[in-house]
């Protein structure tokens, strides 16, 4: 596949997801269901961003680079439409034809995907190739290591894309089609899980500072683990227990690889800085969870009500909102644009009213305080609209540069 193709449909998949960020704030705002939020966040806003920097960073990972000119273009079709079925159906009690359409669509979107992606890298694997340059011996070991868990999230994408058909068809299922754990099998076991496992070796290349490999060592088992005993056990018992301890043990790890590399490094650019805090969120989130899952064994009166919102709230507008805002500005620098308010400037003016409405809206979810809850939506909403603005004109002027 030639670079500018794979540029051009890196750029559109991250367009997409822009585009789903904004709706995601703004259904947020007006009051859609937390089921239809969690699509127009995860399916959305998360998958599409991962998927455009999947195809360009993934095979790179392994030395070398996607075999096909095909496959993005038609994944970008079926994730765009799936995720618009799959939200639209969200509404209705009980599976529809609607959804059943939407999880077909995404599913043969995922399938192309995962297997361009592992035909690409097949031969790559076996020789333990990384890519890594020779001026950079010194981040080889993790590469290498971090390499070794780069399959994983996309078996748990494809389990978890499977889920969401079997839920609606005749196809036997591996769960109970319980949709909150369909989601977690994508959240944490794809999303998050890719986070790590490319942070790792993103990290020390824009902060120009090696991680820990002990740190490495521990996080990525981790959170290899973690999603899985989670998914099966969520609602309470020992495994839903083990799978909040390993994904807190992640978590917790990732933080410290993060900020080690961060403060020991004399760098600093808005995109580090978002994703400082949206590791700091995830921990939060992820204490929280701990928490309920705690509770769930020990015969302790309820947490509040909104502790559930807000654990979702930290978790996908907190450390994969900002860490995705933050890496996204890294590689699309605002300040390479030559349009009104392209600057690091109005991007920290983002990420700050990111911040903001997130914490607002967290507490005013532990408070029961709905107005302040609301304030933080609609805060985090002008973020969204900020970020779109930004990152959209970036892309599209980057794309009429690259257009002979």
């Amino acid at each position: 596949m030639t670079g500018a193709s794979r540029s051009r449909w890196s750029r559109r998949f991250i367009i997409a997801s822009a585009v789903f960020f904004v709706c995601w704030r703004l259904g947020a705002t007006v009051g859609i269901t937390h089921r239809v939020e969690v699509i127009l966040a995860l399916f959305g806003f998360v998958s599409h961003v991962v998927f455009g920097m999947a195809y360009l960073l993934v095979p790179s990972y392994f030395g070398t680079t996607l075999s096909t000119d095909t496959i993005p273009p038609v994944h970008f079709v079926a994730a765009t439409l799936g995720t618009v079925l799959l939200a639209f159906s969200a509404g209705s009690v009980g599976p529809t034809f609607v959804e059943t359409l939407g999880a077909l669509v995404w599913g043969s979107g995922v399938a192309a995907f995962v297997a361009a992606l592992l035909w690409s890298v097949r031969n790559e694997v076996r020789r333990g190739e990384t890519g890594t340059s020779s001026h950079r011996e010194s981040y080889e070991w993790v590469d290498q290591y971090a390499n070794r868990y780069l399959i994983i999230p996309f078996a748990y994408l494809a389990v978890g894309s499977y889920e969401l058909l079997a839920r609606t068809t005749i196809l036997p299922g591996l769960t109970d089609g319980y949709f909150p754990r369909i989601t977690h099998l994508i959240a944490a076991g794809f999303a998050v899980l890719l986070v790590f496992t490319l942070g790792v070796r993103l990290s020390p290349r824009f902060l120009g500072v090696p991680v820990s490999k002990k740190l490495a060592a521990v996080v990525l088992p981790a959170g290899a683990v973690g999603p899985v005993f989670v998914a099966a056990g969520l609602g309470g018992g020992p495994l839903f227990v083990a799978g909040a301890v390993s994904e807190a043990i992640a978590f917790v790890g990732f933080a410290a690889l993060y900020l080690s590399v961060f403060f020991r490094s004399d760098r600093r650019r808005v995109g580090t800085e978002s994703v400082l805090a949206g590791v700091i969120a995830g921990v939060v989130g992820v204490a929280i969870g701990l928490t309920m899952a705690l509770w769930s064994v020990l015969e302790i009166p309820a947490l509040p009500p909104g502790t559930l919102a807000a654990h979702r709230q930290l978790n996908l507008l907190g450390f994969l909102g900002l860490v995705i805002v933050g890496f996204t500005f890294l590689f699309y620098p605002p300040s390479a644009g030559r349009f009104r308010g392209a600057s690091e400037r109005t991007a920290q003016l983002i990420i700050a009213a990111l911040l903001a409405g997130l914490v607002l809206s967290v507490l005013g979810r532990i408070a029961g305080m709905s107005l302040v809850s609301a304030l933080g939506n609609v805060v985090a909403l002008l973020g969204s609209l900020g970020y779109g603005y930004l990152l959209v004109s970036l892309l599209i002027e980057i794309g009429a540069r690259r257009t002979p």
